[in-house]
């Protein structure tokens, strides 16, 4: 199952907590600094790796990732 997370910067602090929970290593503590002056996390996955496991969100203490998930479509006979 493919997936992509999407973090919202002005909720991130750049705790951490999200980079270490990644199975696949797709997210990144960023230069980019938000308006509260933190340096946000930031989601790489230009081969497409996320499998929308959760693991990111459900560390977030701010609850500032969103798990998006593909839908498979089953065909039927």
């Amino acid at each position: 199952m493919k997936g992509k997370i999407k973090i919202n910067e002005n909720a991130c602090k750049g705790c951490g907590l999200c980079v270490t929970s990644c199975p696949l290593h797709l997210i990144h503590i960023s230069h980019r600094i938000n308006a509260k002056g933190y340096n946000v996390a930031k989601f790489i996955d230009p081969e497409k790796k996320c499998t929308g496991c959760t693991l990111c969100a459900l560390m977030c203490p701010d609850v500032a990732i969103e798990v998006y998930r593909e839908k498979r479509v089953e065909m039927r006979k």
